[in-house]
């Protein structure tokens, strides 16, 4: 019989037991979000050698190896990582990060599973040694559509496209398209002119619609950013920040807000709880400062506070 200490030290590298027996699914975590195809005949692969047939996908994206034994454990890993394919996405640190198919669907604002990617690489295997207080979301999202949830993340990431109106265009047309293509219902003429309300989402849709160009949008997407979102037993949506940001933002913020967690934050507690204790007045204030990020070194080497 496997003992607790065997179960747990296999969790932490992305095994979780399988009820009622002794074998184990295990995480296989993707790149960006996507396994290519000659990922997927590995998953297959590893799926009849070492466990029973059968791969699940998880809410966070990954592939799960369903039925591995114990002992089989270490052979599936040498043989993923042979073939590039890492097991893992558990524990309190940074957890596989998702996106949207916002990279090729017509509502993407951006190349999501590109930022993907790129946080991937400098987050979840850059930083994938540093303890956290508990588990951390990253959710990116092509548009204010928010298939992929990002305010329910503990940082959360979702493009926005702004339209900008010229008036001169504008022949005032009795039916708009960009009036009637709107989904938020902030697009109206009005006296012969097309008037865009405060109620846009700036979501895109109506940007290239019009045939006299009336309508098109800012030269660079901007990124809403949510932060302590969580969904299951416990619910809060994430805060948006308070103002919108650009491409060049989003990873100092993210870090910073891994930095603020990791220094503020009690062991077992979600960002969302720590941002609520203190005040999301002085997290927003802490993250748009340099101090954190000037203190990096401190902050990682200092322990997880305890209660």
């Amino acid at each position: 019989m496997l003992k607790p200490a065997q179960i747990a030290e296999v969790k932490a590298r992305g095994f979780l037991i399988n009820r009622g027996t002794e074998n184990f699914s295990g995480r296989v975590v993707p790149k960006g979000s996507v396994f290519t195809a000659e990922d997927l005949r590995t998953l297959s692969d590893l799926a009849e050698k070492f466990g029973s047939g059968k791969v699940v996908f998880t809410s966070r994206l990954t592939a799960e190896i369903v039925g591995i034994p114990f002992d089989r454990i270490d052979a599936a890993c040498d043989y993923a990582a042979a073939r590039g394919l890492y097991f893992g996405g558990t524990g309190a640190k940074i957890r596989p990060i998702t996106a949207c198919k916002g990279t090729t669907c017509i509502y993407g604002n951006y190349d999501t599973q590109a930022l993907a990617q790129t946080l991937h690489e400098k987050y979840y295997v850059g930083w994938a040694n540093v303890k956290l207080p508990h588990k951390f979301k990253i959710g990116i999202g092509g548009c204010p559509n928010s298939c992929m949830k990002p305010s329910l993340n503990d940082f959360g990431i979702e493009g926005r496209r702004a339209p900008v109106f010229n008036a001169d265009d504008c022949r005032g047309c009795k039916v708009c398209i960009v009036e009637t293509r709107c989904p938020s219902k902030a697009a109206h003429v009005v006296d012969g002119k097309l008037s865009i309300g405060e109620n846009c989402l700036q979501c895109g849709v109506c940007v290239g619609k019009c045939p006299f160009k009336a309508v098109r949008h800012e030269s660079e997407t901007r990124y809403r950013i949510y932060v302590g979102g969580t969904w299951g037993k416990q619910t809060r949506m994430g805060s948006p920040l308070s103002r919108l940001v650009g491409r060049e933002e989003i990873e100092p913020l993210l870090e910073k807000t891994m930095l603020w967690f990791k220094e503020n934050a009690y062991e077992k507690e979600r960002l969302g709880k720590a941002i609520d204790r203190i005040g999301f007045d002085r997290f927003e204030a802490a993250l748009f400062s340099d101090d954190l990020l000037a203190r990096k070194a401190e902050i990682l080497a200092q322990p997880i506070k305890t209660r």
